[in-house]
């Protein structure tokens, strides 16, 4: 625990705030809101599949639109607007200083969600890049690359200026977070688009789809995950060393790895295989995280039943080690001969981009909420179903779509024709239907449950997890390093 920070100290927390709790608030209920979009898109695209389009004949809501406004509202709309809520909670509290400016702030907010509503638009419009995760249409491109920008200056200033002489590995993430984010988004939606072209320029794309996952989302869910759950825990994290060992090989083996979406392609072979050989590498260094969310988890088991932020983050680290279980085997040219562009593959994606990141955000949002509405969570039982069909409906999805998966990929080696391999997915695409009507009902629980607690809240929230470091006589101060 650093000690409190005199530039903390001299104004008075009613006239400039530590954390910008209304920033916060506001980025939780955009990325709340976007994520709604998200998933009834997700609903709509899986009726397509069972050939039962409800809009038909309408260019501008048509399957293949709707899918990318599904893919993209989730990544840019719901995940980033999270990120941005965790980042102005987080990296005050671990510096022991502001963020670069309230003004810019709010400038971020506004810009970034009209970079969403612009994508919404244009997406709809069928003015799309054939970059997969990057169909943002061209003239939206520029604009993101300054919203990267403004987001380097709102909370490196912080990370800079800070007096703290050991940073927590949570700010280590962070801090390479977002140089990451700009390189791969300029990489991924410049490069191919004005500079590489062909064959060429698959590589490329490879590399962004997958490394926007791995070098964006990644190093900001393992920053959340190292923060939150020591604090829900009330205990420090298991080992800071191992923490270290994990952001050292995320940043050496994640960017060679965005090739394996590729294998089989006219791409070189020994680009292909270094994928191979960088992902069950970087699939043996992300265990780390997992190893030390269960060991600092070790001896408090009991919270399962006391705090369902800990579910959350518990089943996301748990949805982890089966990824990259799945990962390790997956990437080999053997399996990929069975797995490649069938269900599995998408099962896979769910479970990792929903069933951990989106978990663990889940997970901050019930911890966070009570304390930016000043109200306990209104009804327990929403909680409750909130967590249960969520967790039930992306597990029997992922599980559904794996076995379909295999089957499709027998089928398709064995050459059955592909009218017979469609035949026989449909009942599995059914199932898959309704376990997204379960994880879109568990998720509607919980935005009833926000609201109620926000607006008609019965008993107000006492925080014992934060102000006693931030009410020092008039002053805040942050927790430091962890």
């Amino acid at each position: 625990m650093s000690e409190p920070q005199s530039s903390a100290l001299s104004t008075t927390a009613a006239e400039a705030p530590l954390v910008r709790r209304d920033l916060v608030k506001w980025h939780v209920i955009a990325g709340v809101s976007w994520l709604a979009i998200a998933l009834f898109a997700g609903l709509f695209y899986s009726l397509q599949l069972l050939q039962s389009w409800p809009l038909p004949k309408i260019a501008v809501l048509s399957p293949g639109r709707i899918r990318l406004i599904h893919t993209n509202l989730i990544a840019f709309g719901f995940l980033t607007n999270a990120f941005l809520a965790m980042l102005y909670w987080t990296v005050p509290r671990l510096t022991g200083l502001r963020v670069a400016s309230k003004k810019l702030g709010w400038l971020i907010y506004a810009a970034w969600n009209g970079i969403i509503l612009a994508t919404w638009v244009g997406l709809h419009l069928g003015e799309a890049q054939a970059v997969e995760w990057g169909e943002t249409p061209v003239w939206v491109d520029p604009l993101v690359v300054v919203g990267a920008i403004l987001v380097w200056i709102q909370f490196y200033t912080p990370i800079v200026k800070t007096k703290e002489k050991a940073l927590y590995v949570t700010l280590w993430y962070f801090s390479a977070g977002f140089v990451w984010l700009g390189l791969t988004y300029i990489m991924g939606n410049f490069f191919p688009e004005y500079l590489v072209a062909g064959n060429a320029a698959g590589p490329l794309l490879g590399l962004y789809i997958h490394d926007l996952v791995g070098l964006w989302v990644t190093p900001m869910g393992w920053g959340m995950m190292y923060f939150f759950v020591p604090i829900l825990l009330k205990k420090p994290i298991w080992s800071h060393a191992l923490s270290l060992v994990g952001f050292w090989g995320l940043a050496f083996f994640y960017p060679l790895q965005g090739v394996h979406h590729f294998l089989g392609s006219p791409i070189p072979m020994f680009a292909q295989y270094s994928a191979v050989v960088s992902t069950i590498a970087v699939e043996i260094v992300v265990t780390t995280v997992v190893i030390n969310f269960f060991m600092t988890w070790k001896g408090s088991e009991a919270t399962l039943k006391t705090s369902i932020p800990i579910r959350w983050f518990f089943l996301g680290a748990l949805n982890y080690a089966i990824t990259c279980f799945q990962c390790a085997f997956q990437v080999t040219l053997t399996f990929q001969q069975v797995i490649h562009f069938t269900d599995w593959v998408v099962g896979h994606a769910h479970l990792v981009m929903f069933g951990v990141f989106s978990f663990w955000i889940f997970g901050m949002i019930e911890h966070l909420w009570p304390k930016l509405t000043g109200h306990n969570w209104r009804s327990e039982s929403l909680r409750r179903w909130s967590f249960w069909l969520t967790a039930l409906g992306l597990w029997g999805m992922f599980l559904t779509l794996t076995v379909s998966g295999l089957i499709e990929g027998f089928m398709s080696m064995n050459l059955v024709p592909r009218e017979t391999i469609l035949q026989t997915m449909t009942p599995f695409w059914l199932v898959r239907t309704i376990t997204g009507i379960s994880i879109i009902s568990g998720f509607a629980c919980l935005v009833v449950n926000m609201v109620l607690t926000a607006r008609a809240g019965r008993i107000a929230h006492i925080d014992t997890d934060y102000s006693p470091y931030e009410d020092v006589e008039q002053g805040e101060v942050a927790i430091g390093a962890v």
